[in-house]
């Protein structure tokens, strides 16, 4: 035999080692054909024999690493409950070694198969956790949204309150300045028991409508109601407003320096350039 079909030998035979088929015929994952053909591999090659007493050593001492020593009663139990045959008394050296070759391969088996049930434990636990970890951060979203929801509710409510304050502070002010003259304006017989109360400085030419004493029919969307001034007899447009029960504090209209007389229309939305007559809600003299 040539050097080149030597080291073809011995690659082929590293190859059939390496490929791990002596692995599973230790751990008895083999068919019987696949046992036959390591059997007589291992008989024709040193190589591949030596290797498969080395996997058995190495595997059982795996398996002896990771054993639980059981306590004294199961011990003694266990040994109490054997039996032997007779063959296995007149040649124990033979039954020792049998003992031996089973409990090489079946140990490992036996890890093996714990530690891959180990594994599935595990990752069923770890998915359990990254469902329960992921539903609490869900319910600790919902939670911070539903905080900034309330803060922003909370900040529009304190908001809401500061510019009724506001209003109502700017009421007081009016009401206590004497240079305003207050027009109390009384319903018509379009508006029976309809008042106005009309904040008029002439001096500073302010007009404004307490929003909180108005008593007005409630207009519609396609009206607004229209105040007048009369100017020595000629009406002058002070601007338009809607009737809101909720409103408090006055209203701003629009500036003049001198009327006789404050009257309230209901006009279409927008205002008109003429009061209509026959809508004259509210009318009072200065």
């Amino acid at each position: 035999m040539n050097y080149v079909n030597i080291l073809n030998k011995l690659e082929n035979i590293k190859s059939y080692i390496e490929s791990g088929i002596l692995e599973l015929y230790v751990l008895g994952d083999l068919n019987a054909d696949e046992r036959s053909e390591v059997e007589a591999m291992s008989k024709l090659h040193s190589e591949v024999r030596d290797e498969l007493e080395q996997i058995e050593i190495d595997l059982g001492n795996i398996a002896e690493s990771l054993q639980v020593m059981p306590s004294d009663n199961v011990r003694e139990g266990f040994f109490n409950s054997i039996k032997f045959s007779d063959e296995e008394i007149i040649n124990p050296i033979a039954s020792k070694q049998e003992a031996k070759v089973v409990s090489i391969t079946q140990k490992p088996t036996n890890f093996y198969k714990y530690a891959f049930a180990a594994s599935l434990a595990l990752l069923v636990v770890s998915i359990i956790a990254l469902v329960n970890v992921n539903n609490s951060l869900n319910n600790t979203k919902q939670q911070i949204i539903a905080l900034q929801s309330s803060n922003q509710n909370f900040a529009n409510r304190v908001n809401y309150l500061n510019q009724e304050v506001t209003k109502t502070t700017s009421a007081l002010d009016i009401y206590s300045n004497t240079d305003y003259k207050m027009v109390k304006l009384d319903g018509t017989d379009n508006a029976k028991g309809a008042k106005i109360m009309v904040a008029f400085n002439s001096k500073m030419q302010k007009v404004g409508l307490d929003m909180k004493s108005m008593n007005m029919p409630k207009n519609d969307s396609e009206h607004q109601y229209q105040l007048w001034a009369l100017v020595d007899g000629k009406p002058v447009d002070l601007g338009v407003f809607d009737m809101d029960g909720n409103q408090i504090g006055f209203k701003e209209m629009k500036n003049i320096g001198q009327a006789q007389t404050f009257a309230v229309t209901l006009e279409p939305r927008g205002g008109s350039v003429n009061p209509t007559l026959e809508k004259l809600m509210v009318i009072g003299n200065i």
